[in-house]
């Protein structure tokens, strides 16, 4: 039997046995609900934070460039901690400084802080996103795919659910929304030390160089620079995006709401669909080529207001289906840990996508509001390019090996 033809039965397993999780499951999966709202918190109140501390929109982008750098860099040790302390104390320690840094990043008073504080925040989000995925597909009833699928259901909601809170508070104060980021991770603290039990602490000890050497793999190297490219894309919808939408904290928070809705359902039930139809790959081949597609009708529709809102929730189903099959192929790309494999994939997108937002920034100012949309779409294009140079070694991902 092909790879292709075996994707449809992990697939069609996934989606009959998602539902049936364990306690542990659910707990880490509510906390990544709620670790992924914070991404999404901060959308609405960009530009206001701009406005009412002075700043470029260059230097408020680097709120998320900080935690996506930081983010990416702790990557490489989150391996390591886990396999000495365990999955759970990893994932509180991570927990704690979310919500430590996300509070004082309500009090501060000027972007620098709140930028250092972002950083902050993303050491926390590395210990938290790298090991709750891993907990997930090894703990999760099903194939590897129901539990990628589970996570991926996880982040959709809780971007979806992100930006229309943080419109709501942020109509009052830019700061609220910090404030709710740090309240809904105390939440999802208590209930991973709750009900987080039976996962057993790893039997040897990771090498802080593991994802270096995973990435010798030319199946995971491929996926993490696809991720890298296709993250420039991402982040100059989600970080830059607000500022020509010319909207309320409250309108752009229903704006991303929308985005968020499309990405969660995407994610759970139609990506298993296209991927069973036709394939991890050629499904990724299609959905990049129309979120280019996208980001370049954004940047032609620049003066729209109309246009910029039905393509950032049209873009919310693209960003669904890539997220799930990409994950879902990372876990099966290379002969090494899931929790190394995330590790390394994570390490390349992140800090190599880190500089998306800064420079959506900079190209706004200096060349025109429509110029990070196209840089975006390029960014795609170039994400597209280099998963088709590199399917030779990625026609095992469609294999059903778990």
């Amino acid at each position: 039997m092909s790879a292709q033809s075996q994707a449809p039965d992990e697939f069609a397993e996934a989606e009959t046995s998602i539902l049936r999780q364990p306690a542990p499951v659910w707990a880490v999966a509510f906390a990544c609900v709620v670790a992924f709202m914070g991404l999404g918190l901060v959308d609405p109140i960009l530009p206001a934070i701009s406005a009412q501390l002075h700043a470029s929109k260059a230097q408020t982008e680097l709120l998320f460039t900080s935690y996506m750098l930081v983010t990416g860099c702790m990557m490489v040790f989150t391996g390591f901690i886990s396999t000495r302390i365990g999955p759970k104390y990893t994932l509180l320690i991570g927990l704690l400084f979310i919500t430590g840094f996300s509070f004082f990043a309500g009090r501060s008073a000027s972007v620098g802080q709140i930028v250092g504080f972002r950083g902050g925040w993303g050491v926390g989000n590395a210990m938290f996103i790298a090991t709750a995925l891993s907990v997930i597909v090894s703990s999760a009833r099903g194939s590897a795919a129901s539990a990628v699928i589970l996570y991926e259901a996880a982040l959709g909601l809780g971007m979806s659910v992100g930006p229309l809170l943080g419109g709501t508070l942020g109509s009052h104060s830019w700061r609220y929304p910090f404030y709710g980021v740090a309240t809904l991770m105390a939440i999802g603290f208590i209930a991973v030390l709750l009900f987080l039990r039976g996962v057993p602490k790893p039997t040897h000890r990771a090498s802080i160089l593991a994802p270096f050497q995973a990435l010798r793999h030319l199946s995971l190297l491929t996926l993490g620079l696809t991720a890298l490219f296709y993250n420039f894309g991402f982040f100059t919808l989600l970080g830059y995006a607000p500022y020509p939408l010319h909207m309320s904290a409250h309108g752009i928070g229903y704006t991303f709401f929308g985005w968020g809705v499309l990405l969660a359902i995407t994610s759970v039930f139609i990506a298993p669909k296209l991927a069973e139809k036709f394939g991890v790959l050629h499904t990724m081949y299609g959905i990049l080529a129309l979120f280019a597609a996208d980001l370049l009708v954004m940047g032609l529709g620049i003066h729209s207001q109309i246009t910029l809102v039905i393509c950032i929730i049209v873009a919310g189903a693209f960003l669904g289906v890539n997220n799930t099959l990409i994950t879902t192929a990372v876990m099966q790309a290379a002969p090494v840990e899931r929790p190394t494999a995330s590790a390394a994939y994570s390490f390349v997108r992140f800090v190599g996508g880190a500089v998306a937002p800064w420079l959506a920034g900079k190209l706004s100012d200096a060349v025109g509001p429509a110029m990070p949309f196209y840089v975006g779409c390029i960014g795609v294009l170039v994400a597209l390019g280099i998963l088709f140079l590199g399917r030779n070694v990625l026609r095992h991902v469609n294999a059903s090996s778990h």
